[in-house]
């Protein structure tokens, strides 16, 4: 895998996505569900729309692939 600077935003918006997953995976509660999954919109969003995504032309799918990782092995996953 090539390495990419992925700026720390971005790892940290990624791993809380994660958390936010993980929470909504565990919740029973049908408004704590709807809390949960607008969270997951708002971080989804804001990690697909960052700019950095722009000056890595042609290396997107990887560089995301990577962030995942990143953000995977700092939660200690």
């Amino acid at each position: 895998m090539a390495d990419y600077d992925i700026p720390k935003r971005l790892v940290q918006a990624q791993a809380a996505w994660y958390a936010v997953y993980q929470r909504l995976a565990a919740a029973d509660n049908a408004s704590e569900t709807t809390v949960l999954r607008r969270q997951l919109q708002r971080l989804s969003v804001q990690i697909a729309t960052d700019p950095y995504w722009a000056t890595i032309p042609g290396h997107a799918p990887a560089a995301r692939m990577a962030l995942k990782q990143m953000a995977w092995q700092d939660e200690g996953r």
